[in-house]
Formats: structure tokens, C-alpha cells, sequence
């Protein structure tokens, strides 16, 4: 596997389940060094010979697409289509790569539905699957909310948690804006924002009542397990692995509508509000945290979606299925 941080935990435990793990120096967004970047995979290609290429996200797809051109087995993982996240003139060229570098994939792999229509729909001409993301049921147990609690040192204080990256995309600042309004009918409401990113001195020189920084951290289960609810504002996604694994925890969730939410976030798992819109945001929260036994009912049905559609040994067994399809009719 070859990735941009060779030396963090995610690669430790990779090399652990015994893969190989090659450190490929790539930048996240595209630019004049990506033939650097070229030169550098085409090394690790080289030197490992592996029989298919699996790409993930847009920079991979469109690195490794550009070094193969389909002479291996290639599958191209979006994770989220590049041209969704972008506007004006960027939003155009990224848009005219995927619609070119399609070619050059035997599969396009999405994690939802919603992913494969929105590539449909904007003239992305590719041969699609539809594999949607998965959890680690065993990594994340439903675990007693005041265990939890106590393990971390909180008190009984409605608790709103969300965890991912502090970035624009995950958009943690709708929830400083919707904050105010839920401790105006929640007054002892607290909200934990678990991640680190660029947006985060810009978050924390708001100084909102009732809100935590708590930086990034290994123990995002307890977390999870003592929150009464979990949030994500997003603005665009394409199967989040941090709500699967709130579901998974068995709570509710309040998410914005964006592609691969409302697939997940179905009726009696939670609530699904249109992105950047504060009080339909905040009155989501509000109504939960004003209504344990909603919560935790919601939860429960959450856990019993994971458990139906998104356990993660499926999806491992659907990868190597298509695995083992490219790899025979290219045989």
C-alpha cells in the first residue's frame, strides 16, 4: 500500500496485519509537482509489481490513472467526487478529468448510491459499483453511557459529540453557530468537537459557551458512547465512516443532506436537516437532547442498520470479489 504518511498509527497497524506499506510523498491537491508524484508512484509500481491498483480519492485517482492508463486491473474509489467539493473554473477542470480519466478504470467503485448518481449525472462515463462503507462492529460495542462518562471524566450534562477533521467540509462551524440556540432551551448543553484540522484556530477563537475543542484522540469510542447525540453538519461526503461508527455506538444522529447521508440516516436512525440551515440544525439537537428516550430509541435502531447494511466484513468480501473478477477476465 503505498500512502502519504508511512510513519502514522493507520500505517502501524497495516504493517501489523502483515502489508506492506510504501511511503508515496504526494501533496493533497493537484499541481505542477504532481510529476514528481508520477515519478515517485511509478517507482513503488515498479519495485512491488502488484497484479491490480486500487485508488482512493481524487489526488490517487488521478496520479495513478495518469502512471497506468488501464494497463493493470485499476479501480478508481472517489470517496466523495473531487468536483463537488470545488467552485468556478476549478470546479470545471476536475470536472473534465473524472469525464476523461474515466477511461482509464475498469471500475469506478462508490460507497453509495448517491455517489454513483451524482457521477451519472454529470457526464461521468464509467463502469460503476455501488460497495457501500463499513464498520467494525467489534471495535465499536454498545458500551453503557455512564461508564463512558466516568472513564472520561463528564458529568450528566446533554451531550453532543462530533468527530472528523476541522475542516470546511465537516463544517463543525454550523454547529458554533447553531449553539447558542439549543443552550437557549438546553441551558447546561455541552458540545465536544473530537479532531484536529485546519479550521481549528479560527473555531476556537469563538469562544461559544458550552463548546469543547477536545483535539484529536484514540479512544473515540468512549466518546461516542457517552454522547446522548451525534452530530455531522457536512457539506458534501460520500459515505461517512465516523457517522457509520455513531450508529454503530447506538445513537442518534443529526446529519445535513448531503449525498451518502440520507441513505444511512434513514427514518427512526436520526435526523436529516438541509446543509448550513442553523435553526432546523439546531431544533434537530434541541428535540434530543430534550428527549433521552427518542435518543437512545434512535440509536438503537441505528446499531440495527449498521448491523443489516454496513458491517464491514461485507464489504471486504465485495472488494475481493471484484478483486477477483478484474484479476480473471484480464487473465
Amino acid at each position: 500500500m503505498a500512502v502519504p504518511d508511512a510513519d502514522g498509527p493507520v500505517a502501524d497497524e497495516l504493517r501489523a496485519r502483515g502489508v506492506t506499506v510504501f511511503r508515496w510523498r504526494a501533496r493533497p491537491q493537484p499541481g505542477p509537482w504532481v510529476a514528481l508524484e508520477l515519478g515517485r508512484l511509478a517507482r513503488i509500481v515498479r519495485s512491488f509489481d502488484p497484479a491490480l491498483l486500487h485508488l482512493h480519492s481524487s489526488k490517487a485517482g488521478l496520479v495513478g490513472r495518469l502512471l497506468v492508463r488501464r494497463r493493470r486491473p485499476t479501480v478508481m474509489q472517489p470517496h466523495s467526487w473531487s468536483f463537488f467539493a470545488r467552485t468556478g473554473r476549478i470546479r470545471d477542470a476536475t470536472l473534465r478529468w473524472e469525464r476523461f480519466g474515466a477511461r482509464w478504470a475498469d471500475v469506478v467503485l462508490c460507497v453509495s448510491e448517491d455517489e454513483r448518481r451524482l457521477g451519472i449525472a454529470e457526464g461521468v462515463d464509467a463502469s460503476y459499483r455501488v460497495l457501500p462503507n463499513g464498520v467494525d462492529l467489534q471495535a465499536f460495542p454498545v458500551t453503557d453511557r455512564s461508564s463512558a462518562r466516568d472513564r472520561l471524566g463528564l458529568g450528566n450534562e446533554p451531550l453532543v459529540v462530533c468527530v472528523g477533521r476541522l475542516h470546511r467540509q465537516k463544517n463543525q462551524a454550523a454547529l458554533l453557530d447553531a449553539w447558542p440556540l439549543v443552550r437557549s432551551s438546553i441551558p447546561d448543553a455541552r458540545l465536544v468537537l473530537l479532531g484536529e484540522g485546519p479550521d481549528r484556530d479560527e473555531l476556537a477563537s469563538r469562544l461559544v459557551d458550552g463548546v469543547t475543542l477536545a483535539g484529536q484522540t484514540s479512544d473515540v469510542h468512549s466518546w461516542l458512547a457517552a454522547s446522548n447525540v451525534v452530530a455531522q453538519p457536512s457539506r458534501w461526503e460520500g459515505m461517512s465512516l465516523s457517522l457509520l461508527e455513531a450508529l454503530a455506538a447506538a445513537r442518534s444522529v443529526v446529519v445535513t443532506d448531503v449525498p451518502g447521508m440520507r441513505e444511512v440516516v434513514v427514518d427512526g436512525v436520526g435526523a436529516v436537516v438541509p446543509p448550513d440551515d442553523t435553526p432546523s440544525l439546531a431544533a434537530a439537537l434541541s428535540a434530543r437532547l430534550a428527549d433521552p428516550a427518542l435518543a437512545d430509541a434512535e440509536g438503537a435502531a441505528g446499531r440495527a442498520r449498521v448491523e443489516s447494511h454496513h458491517d464491514r466484513r461485507k464489504q471486504f468480501d465485495g472488494i475481493a470479489q471484484l478483486y477477483d473478477e478484474l484479476l480473471g477476465s484480464r487473465a
